[in-house]
């Protein structure tokens, strides 16, 4: 028999004599809830690694890169990127193997000449500065063989050497279409030359083909959350795949809020090109031109840098992230300020360079443009927005489950004869717990105008479940200060 105040564990038929106070705990939490959040790094991973594909390992050191998914492999490259600049996010990575029926890239250094003078030229291989020692009057064949030996002996490389007849070719750990993206160069720094009298000329040989399919790793993360996917692989098919299974997890009934994070390679019209096919709030695509980084680098610290930020608080923009693995293109090869306004406006997120060349984040949106009308939508541009309205979901939620987890419904106009004890929700009573976390967002910055929240927050009683409340919360979402514009109009 119900009594005026209701228990979770003290019946109301008892009769032994004594004191039985229990300890509810429902409503000890009273501030904005933290959000759980995780990077999930994919990757390919090599023979020597002790992990196998498909199996989700929690990360915490570079270390583990090299441990679980051998040395020199790809996600081992991603791991030691992404800690880097956020040790602090709890890690995770799922490793693919190569596509048996892929073919990996190659690169050539043609030697020619005999050297006049000593020196000691660099070999950047993604972004990796090799030091080869030169001395006067060495054969071409000789060069090319200390050139493999310098290669072959960083096994961090993305790539092993071999040599014959002053001819160096260069072969990726992985095949895959991404492989083609491995910059090999000659003396980044200034001051750095090649020694007179010999030429070692580099020039691309096989293109890389066939990419692991990424529903293989979807299939391994069906049962868990993560919020900052990191994807090495850039083509159509994958992207696609990615964006489809997060566009299910986003919606009202599972609410696992996830984002995937990758890296293209292009110029400033191959940006726009590929960010133009491409339209989800669920997916950010940075884009340089000719970085000697490797692009699966540049993803990884990228999306880790902006997870640290927006764990955070999802509504300070990204602006200003440092980078320290992603080397600057050379100025020719840099975006334009207008171009890359033009690639923001098709979905590419933005990275430029400071006088020493240091990268850092300038815009991150994701690759919504248009919504199911064709017609332009800004909606969903900013990931700020999407990471904002995200965490004011986690609230209301949070709320309403913390206020109400095991209470009876009735209409609002049993409130002034009910014991005060009774655990009894009305939809006044509820619609008051949403506008106290709404002063909540309010207070932290994440939420402006609670008087309008206020006036057209509407919270009703199902018609057709006598169960159920149904609710519109309508925030309005704190913005981000990216331009500011003046005119300055002098008097003489």
């Amino acid at each position: 028999m119900p009594d005026n105040i209701t228990f979770l564990t003290i019946p109301t038929d008892w009769r032994v004599p004594g004191q039985y106070i229990e300890i509810d705990h429902t409503k000890a939490v009273r501030g904005l809830p933290g959000m759980a959040r995780r990077i999930l790094l994919l990757g390919q991973r090599l023979a020597s690694g002790s992990v196998a594909a498909g199996i989700l390992t929690r990360v915490t050191r570079k270390e583990d890169g090299v441990n679980f998914f051998g040395r020199g492999s790809m996600l081992a490259q991603m791991i030691t990127a992404a800690i880097k600049v956020n040790p602090y996010t709890e890690m995770w990575a799922l490793a693919l193997d190569d596509l048996g029926a892929g073919t990996a890239s190659t690169f050539t250094i043609t030697v020619t000449g005999s050297p006049t003078e000593a020196g000691t030229p660099y070999l950047y291989v993604g972004g990796k500065r090799l030091a080869i020692g030169i001395t006067i009057g060495q054969t071409p064949t000789e060069i090319a063989t200390a050139i493999a030996a310098a290669v072959n002996a960083d096994l961090d490389l993305p790539v092993t050497a071999t040599s014959a007849v002053g001819v160096v070719t260069l072969t990726a750990r992985h095949k895959g279409a991404e492989t083609a993206g491995i910059d090999v160069r000659w003396n980044y720094y200034s001051g750095e030359t090649m020694p007179a009298g010999i030429t070692a000329a580099i020039a691309a040989g096989v293109v890389g083909t066939g990419n692991p399919d990424v529903l293989t790793a979807i299939a391994a993360m069906s049962t868990g959350a993560y919020y900052s996917i990191v994807m090495p692989w850039s083509d159509a098919a994958n992207m696609t795949a990615m964006e489809t299974e997060l566009q299910s997890r986003w919606g009202g009934m599972d609410m696992r809020a996830g984002h995937v994070f990758a890296f293209t390679a292009r110029t400033a019209a191959g940006l726009s090109t590929y960010g133009s096919a491409r339209n989800s709030p669920h997916s950010t695509v940075f884009g340089l031109n000719k970085s000697p980084s490797l692009p699966w680098v540049i993803a990884a610290q990228a999306a880790a840098g902006v997870e640290f930020r927006g764990s955070n608080d999802p509504a300070v923009p990204f602006r200003g992230i440092a980078l320290p693995d992603v080397l600057a293109p050379a100025e020719a090869d840099r975006l334009t300020m207008t171009e890359r306004n033009l690639v923001l406006h098709d979905g590419i997120s933005t990275i430029i360079f400071d006088e020493s060349g240091a990268a850092i984040v300038e815009q991150v949106v994701t690759t919504y443009q248009t919504n199911s009308f064709g017609m332009d939508d800004r909606s969903l541009l900013k990931l700020n927005t999407k990471w904002t309205v995200d965490y004011m979901r986690y609230v209301f939620r949070f709320a309403v489950a913390r206020d109400y987890p095991a209470h009876k419904l009735a209409g609002d106009d049993v409130l002034e004869r009910i014991a005060p004890g009774q655990k009894i929700a009305t939809p006044r009573l509820i619609k008051n717990t949403l506008i106290a976390a709404a002063a909540q967002l309010e207070y932290v910055g994440l939420l402006e105008d609670l008087d309008g929240f206020k006036e057209n927050i509407q919270v009703l009683r199902s018609e057709a479940d006598e169960c159920r409340v149904n609710a519109v919360l309508p925030p309005n979402v704190v913005n981000q200060f990216d331009v500011f514009a003046a005119a300055v109009q002098f008097i003489l």
